[in-house]
């Protein structure tokens, strides 16, 4: 696997032990296939040729690195298996060790924790008479920063990698200096400390590029590189290397790894600049690719974004669908599901979901994707103090992360908040901020969707024209996407007046007041809305602040007196 000596430097790593490179028959063509990176005709050929005399310990590593480039999992563990044990018996404890290494890795990535952990302790056994430092010893520095990951000890998986990226320097491994290169970037991240981070999987990827690691670990690190990318929201860098991804693929005939992950890349990418009939196709098919692979992780990411599709589509029973399948290859369906629930009414069922997902989150970066859905969601049930706190913590992760998407979510969020509490003035600066970063993104969909919020705060300034204007470009964006759910919502909006002395009141915190003025209590409110008793008592709050009035009785004058009923 990665490290044990990729094709083009197949001589020069595999002197002595192994078989004439200059042999005749299937051996030889495989090794050309592969040198070629035609991984369906190294795999059969490497198979014949080893059924008719077994291969050497080199030459199954080969077939290991086909196989799993080809989606074969249990193919390439049981290539590896072999290959250890015919360099053990060798006396080749390194790489031995090595092909251990990469057994445990594969497990690891398909969640066999237990086997992982025994193939683990065996190549650290192989290299117990290991006196001088070899890169193998780096190799198994690397699952153990990745515990200390777990643990939250970023100081200490840091100094780890690091540890383990010297020792590839020192014994000339550049595929052990790539990966720890590349996971040091990734803690960084984790830990908040951006711009160091990606600079450091940058550097990673300059290994990639120059084409000095395998297959294998180019394609870890550069779907690795781009998810990293898509946490924080850095749309641009994440298209670069993308493209990179894409190129690097259709380059490999036959290749199945790394080629779903691409797909998903391209359809999140595709889906923000509002080619969302592309991104639902490219999605699709790499949910069956994965699915085929059993690879249960990619497989549910790629059925979350034909969700995701689906829902701004208004493709609702579809979209449902696409979540369940999603959560059934372990993906957790949130937000999306929860603000598909939103669109189709549910309230209360989207308001419990997000604040469920909201509290067992502290992964920061996902927390940002998760935040902005939330602060929709506690708007829509009226809950100002959650959705003002929760865009305060957006705002705090974007100024740490500072990509543009992430800045742009978090003046959205400010922007809905401000209007929402009836301050428009302020609400416009905010939002107009973020309409300016979402239309430099190439992001028509989340930029239409600002200027709906950017009309309704002209309307609440008594500017009936601008508003227009605001919500006419708004509407025209929705009807050529096919955004049904934003265009019906924009369309009942439009169509309405505003309405004077409402003091910032939301359409329905309007209707709660009417009910309210009529003498119904907040449960029987509650009954006639299809709300929870909370949720209407939330929304009496507001009135009551927004009209600056304390009870009841003086919301109700207030409604009579400014003609509200």
């Amino acid at each position: 696997m990665p490290g044990s000596g990729y094709a083009t430097r197949y001589g020069a790593r595999h002197r002595g032990g192994d078989q004439d490179l200059g042999g005749d028959g299937e051996l030889a063509r495989g090794r050309e296939a592969a040198r070629r990176r035609a991984w369906a005709d190294a795999h059969s050929a490497l198979s014949l040729a080893d059924r008719s005399s077994p291969l050497a310990g080199g030459d199954l590593e080969q077939l290991a690195i086909a196989a799993y480039l080809l989606g074969r999992i249990e193919d390439c563990l049981g290539a590896l298996q072999r290959a250890q044990e015919v360099h053990a018996a060798s006396g080749d404890r390194r790489r031995a060790a090595r092909c251990a290494f990469w057994l445990a890795f594969h497990l690891i990535d398909r969640g066999d924790l237990a086997q992982a952990s025994g193939w683990l302790a065996r190549a650290n056994r192989f290299l117990e008479q290991e006196e001088q430092e070899c890169a193998e010893h780096g190799y198994l520095l690397l699952p153990v920063a990745f515990q200390q990951l777990d643990t939250g000890d970023y100081t200490a998986a840091l100094a780890t990698f690091a540890q383990a990226t010297e020792i590839g320097r020192h014994t000339d491994d550049a595929e052990l200096v790539a990966l720890g290169l590349h996971f040091q970037g990734r803690a960084l991240v984790w830990e908040g400390r951006v711009r160091e981070g990606m600079e450091l999987l940058d550097e990673a990827m300059v290994a990639v590029v120059a084409d000095e690691v395998s297959p294998p670990t180019a394609g870890a690190i550069y779907c690795s590189t781009i998810e990293a990318c898509h946490e924080i929201s850095d749309w641009h860098r994440a298209q670069e290397w993308t493209e990179a991804l894409t190129t690097w693929c259709g380059k490999q005939p036959g290749l199945v790894a790394f080629t779903g992950q691409c797909l998903v890349h391209r359809a999140e990418l595709m889906q923000l600049r509002g080619a969302w009939a592309e991104a639902a196709v490219e999605a699709k098919q790499a949910s069956e690719r994965f699915a085929r692979a059993a690879d249960q992780s990619a497989t549910g990411a790629a059925c979350y974004q034909q969700a995701e599709i689906h829902r701004v589509q208004g493709e609702f029973t579809a979209a449902e669908d696409a979540y369940q399948q999603a959560s059934r290859w372990g993906r957790e369906p949130q937000p999306g599901l929860a603000l598909l629930r939103l669109a189709q009414g549910q309230v209360d069922a989207a308001e419990s979901a997000i604040r469920r997902v909201v509290a067992e989150t502290t992964d920061r970066p996902r927390r940002a994707k998760l935040l902005a859905a939330h602060i929709e969601i506690m708007l829509a049930v009226g809950d100002l103090p959650a959705a003002r706190d929760a865009a305060g913590e957006l705002a705090e992760i974007a100024g740490g992360y500072n990509t543009p998407a992430l800045r742009a979510a978090a003046d959205h969020a400010r922007g809905a908040v401000l209007l929402a509490e009836g301050d428009a003035g302020a609400a416009l600066v905010a939002l107009r901020a973020a309409w300016q970063l979402w239309r430099e993104l190439q992001a028509p969909y989340e930029a239409a969707r600002v200027r709906v919020l950017v009309g309704l705060g002209c309307r609440a300034l008594g500017d009936e024209e601008a508003a227009a204007m605001e919500l006419d470009a708004a509407r025209g964006v929705f009807a050529q996407l096919g955004a049904g759910p934003e265009l019906a919502r924009l369309e009942t909006s439009a169509r309405r007046a505003p309405v004077s002395g409402a003091r910032g009141l939301t359409d329905r915190e309007l209707q709660v007041l009417r009910l309210l003025a009529t003498g119904k209590t907040n449960h029987a409110i509650a009954t006639d809305l299809v709300l929870a008793d909370k949720t209407v008592h939330r929304h009496v709050s507001n009135i009551f602040t927004k009209l600056g009035v304390s009870s009841r009785a003086a919301a109700t004058a207030y409604a009579y007196q400014h003609k509200l009923m």
